[in-house]
């Protein structure tokens, strides 16, 4: 019987490889897909410090490939590029120098063209580590899949670092052609009750998760409520046309400094018209504020004080995950193309998942017994854990499988340029 195993694990493994192929080839040209609509300079723009230009994304993701698992595979192997080993490594001190964040977009050169030559170069080689050797690309299997859904992330970047340079562009220039609008009539709040006791949070262990995501365990929530649907544009621009930009008594402190200093007036986007009214930049350009569209690109600060003003709160991050996990993981992703959050109406499930990410009222903070791996790779996640907020639930410029109820995502509390959203909760009594 132990002999009579071996050839059925050796075929699981060969399938799990040759899905694993499969992945990388289908995320490799996503990425290109999304690049193809712009030219060199597009490629090359860095509007703040936060973002990055998508021709660095590009090489970035190459670079994590070449470093993490061809270098630890290929017999021989030699970089596409000594001067690319500091250029496109982002945060791991453990490999070595890094390039000034903030200054990714003075880097002309290398040039798009060479950075898609670093692309393809990689992505063959690539190729004949799972054509060729096998052996060593099973052994590399769980940071292949990482690379994978680390590629995913960066996609989403490549929009969102794109649309708040196109936004800088007195022109409003559109990455994409705009596509008809669908409105329809929101729903009022409706809200989900759901008692006290002990949950489970936290990877199942089923499928690929962060590290993040694990251990999982157990917490107690005591009786709240949760928004059955996202907060829709119209309902935030009452509470702009109620003066929540001007009551401190909403905000909190840090919040409040900020709004006045950078003179915040509405979401990131919101663009008044000079008749009255809102429009909104978007991906496809300016239009007219869409008032049954969740609203984005808010921050913490300005959820929290939406919130406030409601008479509510945002909820934790366990309160968004004992309601969202028993649900099907449906909603406005990247597929869909439309790169904009979809109308309320239209959408099935309460949106726990797609078209906005949501704000919690969790810090992003280690679950209890978190361990980051040993080496370089365990820099990916453990090290930011201080001075930021979860968000969860995946966006409009989030591939579908990149999205499960354990997903932790996380950003400063100032940060707005994601498509980040607001669901509410209050306590049951």
């Amino acid at each position: 019987m132990h002999f009579a195993h071996k050839p059925r694990v050796a075929a699981q493994a060969a399938a799990r490889l040759e899905d694993l192929a499969l992945a990388y080839r289908q995320v490799r040209a996503q990425s290109l897909r999304l690049a193809a609509p712009l030219s060199a300079e597009d490629c090359a723009l860095q509007s703040m410090p936060d973002a990055s230009p998508v021709k660095w994304h590009l090489a970035h993701t190459s670079w994590f490939f070449e470093t993490f698992v061809l270098e630890h595979a290929l017999p021989g192997f030699a970089p596409y590029r000594e001067e690319y080993r500091v250029l496109f490594n982002s945060y791991y001190v453990a490999v070595g120098a890094r390039h000034p964040r903030p200054e990714r977009g003075m880097l002309s050169r290398p040039s798009l063209e060479q950075v898609l030559a670093y692309r393809a170069s990689v992505d063959e080689r690539m190729q004949a580590l799972f054509a060729r050797h096998a052996e060593q690309a099973a052994r590399l299997a769980g940071t292949i899949e990482l690379g994978v859904n680390h590629e995913q992330q960066h996609q989403e970047l490549i929009l969102t670092d794109l649309k708040h340079a196109l936004s800088r562009n007195p022109t409003f220039p559109a990455y994409q052609e705009a596509r008809a609008r669908t409105s329809a009539s929101p729903a009022p709040m409706r809200w989900t009750s759901l008692p006290d006791g002990v949950r489970q949070i936290g990877h199942d262990g089923r499928g690929f998760s962060f590290d993040n995501e694990r251990p999982r365990h157990r917490v107690f929530v005591a009786d709240y409520e949760i928004g059955e649907r996202l907060v829709t544009n119209a309902e935030y621009q009452a509470f702009v046309a109620d003066g929540g930009y001007r009551r401190s008594e909403l905000w909190l402190a840090e919040g409040w400094d900020l709004r006045s200093a950078q003179g915040w007036e509405a979401p990131l986007y919101w663009v008044a018209r000079s008749g009255g009214g809102w429009n909104q930049f978007t991906l496809d350009g300016l239009r007219a504020l869409g008032p049954d569209e969740p609203v984005t690109h808010v921050s913490y600060y300005e959820a929290d004080a939406y919130a406030r003003w409601c008479g509510a709160r945002l909820p934790t991050e366990a309160e968004w995950e004992i309601v969202a996990a028993p649900r099907e993981v449906a909603g406005n992703f990247l597929e869909s193309g439309r790169l904009h959050p979809a109308p309320l109406g239209a959408a099935k499930g309460g949106q726990f998942y797609g078209d906005a990410w949501q704000w919690t009222g969790s810090s992003y903070a280690p679950y209890p017994g978190f361990r980051a791996p040993e080496g370089a790779v365990g820099e990916y996640n453990g090290k930011f854990m201080v001075n930021q907020y979860v968000l969860r639930g995946g966006s409009c410029a989030t591939p579908r499988s990149h999205v499960r109820a354990s997903y932790r995502n996380f950003f400063p509390a100032a940060a707005r340029w994601q498509f980040s959203g607001i669901r509410l909760a209050r306590d049951a009594s």
